[in-house]
């Protein structure tokens, strides 16, 4: 009954009992899974940096200018020990945070070949003991995918609106067109997403590539004409700037952090590129782009202090700045891009994992199966990203926005981090405490100084972030109580089958396929069509979709068939939280147990089920009213599940809880 369509909660990743298959779970980081020892070639480094790189690659565009118009908010003229100061800020951010942190430790947390919040949360729920420490990770875990979304919505507008923004400097007259064209740009991105990401993904890489050579050799250039500036890679010039500025430096904080946005997407793309390839173009590449970028802003504005008005900008030599605006623009719409793919992802996995109602899930390429299209998410984030530019009108006051979201699930994966590190890798309590203890006390450090700006703006993905957190508890909490109520009113599958033989039901031929969530239980559909019908099909199959904890079902265990009477067969299909389930496709397996399966002979029963709340609910009236909402707006199980319709009957249940 839970998710009528039979699709059972997460369950562990242990082989069924009777499996023929001799797979065995791969150890988590051992690289096996979605990825399986990539190597690294041009293709996959390219494909990394038009993926993976673009959020964090567009950064130089916003985050020294927003901190520099928190240190002198008037434009006065900054002093150069300042600048050194903040350079070494962003500098060592991208070191610990990034390089330290996501590249060489928690990219080695992979959950079978898969990375993200999600995976990590799923690995530690496995490796942890007991159900209050699970059931504390998961929260962590639902918290930091929630501030996902919320930094998500953020992602496409500032990075836009701070591209086209680089009109101004060319053109001051466009002042005036800078809005309308970053809606433009913005309407047609989100418009065009159903096509998938697929051809256009191969010119992102090319793209990225020729957009990290640009930066870094203007910023080399500046950092060669002024190679003073080299001194800020030295940390003192940071603790300097803390001491002799105090809380202005701890405000400051809260934009140098911007620099580090999108360090999460190094870990949550890891299933599809493999770990190396994407630390081999952060090391060889990207970070020394970017810093040398940070440099050369920094030499620019200690030597002509009016820079500060768009120092990205002012970096490139005149006759090149209308072209770097155009190239601006397309990498700040692939680092939206990247985004969007990855909230797709990220919907489909709360899905599979039971947090939300199932949704519309389109495949764009039919040899790929992580290239997905989801309406409703892609229609909500439209709407969402065009509300804040709207609401805001310019990087600058979109900056105070960004930066809680991330910050927040960075604390998150720090919290996961140090359950695996400890459990799956047997580091020493003392170790896994003192390295993610003090990660997550840098990181709330971020997170404390941009908590200062929720008056201004951070208040944006705090309230997305609980709104979604509200939606998913409230659904996890309602489809719990549908399926304890399921179990009350059902009738034990065993003691269905002791009585059939001696009842006198007419068999008719074909094959009934009766989807059910949980397999020890008579389906409702069964009772109901025996109840109206008067017949039972010679052949049944009561099929039940699990939810696993990993990223997809082990090589050869996708499948386990029992015989329970004869002409009767229980299917469990197994499912990972990446994978989008095709009950049949799936079906046509049950041949190589032995099964014989015509799809043609077959008919699928469902329930519909109608919610009505229980004279005494279990859950508040208000959550139980948003309950019933979700689950009426929840795409119906034939084509969650891609059941052909004309195959299909459907039972009416009314369901009380």
């Amino acid at each position: 009954m839970s998710d009528v369509a039979g699709v059972s909660g997460a369950t562990p990743s242990s082989r069924f009992a009777g499996d023929q298959s001799q797979s065995t779970e791969p150890a988590p980081g051992s690289g096996h899974g979605l990825v399986r020892n990539r190597g690294v070639t041009v293709a996959s480094l390219l494909a990394v940096l038009g993926v993976v790189y673009g959020d964090i690659g567009t950064s130089p565009l916003y985050a020294l200018k927003s901190t520099l118009e928190i240190v002198s908010p008037n434009a006065h003229a900054v002093s150069r020990w300042e600048v050194l100061g903040i350079e070494s800020l962003i500098f060592w951010a991208l070191i610990l945070v990034v390089t330290v942190k996501y590249v060489m430790l928690i990219m080695r947390a992979d959950n079978n070949g898969e990375g993200g919040i999600l995976a990590l949360m799923a690995l530690a729920q496995r490796v942890a003991t007991g159900q209050r420490l699970r059931q504390i990770l998961g929260f962590v875990g639902v918290i930091g995918a929630c501030l996902f979304f919320g930094d998500g919505t953020i992602t496409p507008a500032i990075s836009v609106l701070s591209a086209v923004e680089g009109l101004e400097v060319s053109l001051p007259s466009a002042a005036e067109v800078v809005l309308p064209i970053s809606v433009v740009v913005i309407v047609v991105l989100f418009s065009v997403q159903w096509r998938g990401s697929g051809g256009v993904g191969r010119v992102f890489g090319p793209i990225m590539l020729l957009w990290f050579i640009s930066i870094g050799i203007f910023g080399g250039i500046e950092v060669a004409r002024y190679p003073f500036v080299l001194e800020a890679l030295l940390p003192h010039h940071a603790a300097i700037f803390i001491w002799n500025h105090g809380w202005m430096a701890f405000v400051a904080l809260g934009a140098v952090v911007l620099a580090v946005t999108g360090a999460e997407a190094l870990y949550a793309d890891m299933g599809h590129f493999g770990r190396k390839p994407i630390r081999a173009a952060w090391l060889a590449l990207v970070l020394p782009a970017l810093a040398l970028n940070y440099l050369g802003q920094g030499a620019l504005i200690i030597e002509h202090p009016d820079a500060m008005v768009n120092p990205f900008f002012l970096l490139c030599p005149s006759w090149i700045r209308l072209p770097m605006v155009i190239l601006a623009t397309m990498a700040t719409v692939i680092a939206s891009q990247a985004m969007i793919t990855g909230a797709y992802s990220m919907a489909r996995q709360m899905v599979q994992l039971g947090y939300f109602p199932r949704m519309r899930v389109l495949h764009t390429n039919a040899d790929e199966e992580g290239q997905i299209y989801v309406p409703q998410v892609n229609w909500a984030l439209l709407v969402g990203v065009l509300l804040l530019v709207l609401a805001f009108r310019s990087s600058s006051a979109l900056a105070s926005a960004y930066g809680i979201a991330v910050t927040g699930t960075f604390m998150c994966t720090c919290v996961l981090a140090a359950v695996v590190f400890r459990r799956v890798y047997h580091w020493s309590r003392f170790a896994a405490l003192g390295t993610f203890g003090g990660f997550f006390l840098m990181d709330a450090v971020f997170f404390a100084a941009n908590a200062l700006k929720i008056p201004q703006g951070g208040w944006v993905p705090l309230l997305l972030g609980t709104v979604l957190a509200t939606l998913m508890t409230t659904w996890k909490t309602g489809r719990g109580l549908i399926l304890q109520r399921w179990k009350q009113d059902s009738l034990p599958l065993a003691s269905f089958l002791a009585r059939l033989p001696q009842s006198r039901t007419l068999r008719v031929p074909g094959i009934a396929i009766f989807l059910t969530a949980n397999a020890d239980f008579v389906p409702a559909s069964l009772l109901h069509n025996l109840k109206h019908n008067k017949v039972l099909h010679e052949r049944i199959l009561f099929v039940t979709a699990q939810n696993l904890d990993q990223p997809e079902a082990d090589v050869g265990g996708r499948m386990m068939v029992e015989e329970m009477a004869p002409g009767i067969h229980r299917v469990t299909l197994r499912y990972g939280f990446m994978e989008s389930p095709n009950l049949p496709r799936a079906l046509e397996e049950l041949r190589v147990h032995g099964v014989a399966f015509d799809p043609m002979q077959a008919s699928y029963f469902v329930n519909r089920e109608v919610l009505v709340r229980a004279a005494i609910p279990k859950m508040p009236l208000w959550r139980m009213s948003l309950f019933l909402v979700m689950a009426r707006n929840a795409v119906p199980a034939i084509e969650f599940f891609r059941i052909p319709s004309d195959r299909v009957v459907e039972l009416g249940v009314r369901v009380a809880i």
